[in-house]
């Protein structure tokens, strides 16, 4: 459960990133951000031990400024949900945790340093993990490559 504060915070966070990502690659846009936020709300309604405020503003905000699309820079992502989040005035502890996961949500794989997987985390990297399979996977493969030729 979200608290009235915290359901504010989310319901501004998704007018913010829906305007941002209006015109964004098709794979990675507000379509598969709005699919991404519903998995992690399906998750959460079984993992109740997680924060689900924040958990819904990562799911939100994980692709705000995803990487592959700013020369691999993985700080731009995270840098950019922060300011979002405190424009809106959502509490520090609650920015750096949706940070951590967008900083550590991603697919790619080599990572060697140690992270701390918070139940969080791993909920919005199921949820981000699940829009890519089946059919809507594909077409989002298909999408991204076109994309980069």
């Amino acid at each position: 459960m979200v608290t009235a504060l915290e359901q504010h915070w989310i319901d501004q966070t998704a007018l913010e990133t829906e305007k941002a990502l209006k015109d964004a690659e098709a794979g990675h846009d507000w379509w598969h951000i709005q699919r991404v936020w519903v998995n992690a709300k399906e998750i959460l309604a079984k993992e109740t031990d997680a924060h689900a405020c924040t958990v819904e503003l990562a799911a939100l905000l994980h692709d705000i400024a995803d990487a592959k699309f700013h020369d691999g820079d993985e700080e731009i992502g995270p840098a950019r949900a922060a300011a979002i989040l405190r424009q809106i005035g959502v509490s520090e502890p609650i920015i750096e945790s949706v940070s951590h996961i967008i900083r550590h949500v991603s697919f790619k794989g080599g990572h060697t340093e140690k992270i701390d997987a918070s139940k969080e985390l791993a909920i919005v990297q199921d949820a981000d993990r699940l829009d890519a399979l089946g059919a809507i996977g594909i077409a989002r493969a298909f999408q991204y490559g076109g994309y980069r030729n």
